[in-house]
């Protein structure tokens, strides 16, 4: 099992991201979301939830503290 981060950008590819996310999880990964500002125009941050079960980033630096 491996843990993957899967990048989601401002792109009509944003709707097969979800089925990428349902294959990676039904083969046993790990798998979480970060998405652009973009990204949420074609799929909302809730279908990533659901698939996910935890929200989707809108950043990767958004809780990084020094």
């Amino acid at each position: 099992m491996a843990e993957i981060l899967l990048g989601v950008s401002g792109g009509i590819a944003a709707y097969k991201a979800v089925d990428v996310l349902r294959i990676l999880q039904r083969r046993g990964h790990s798998v979480s979301v970060v998405m652009t500002h973009n990204a949420t125009r074609f799929v909302g941050e809730a279908t990533f939830a659901a698939g996910e079960r935890r929200s989707a980033a809108l950043s990767l630096v958004a809780d990084w503290k020094p």
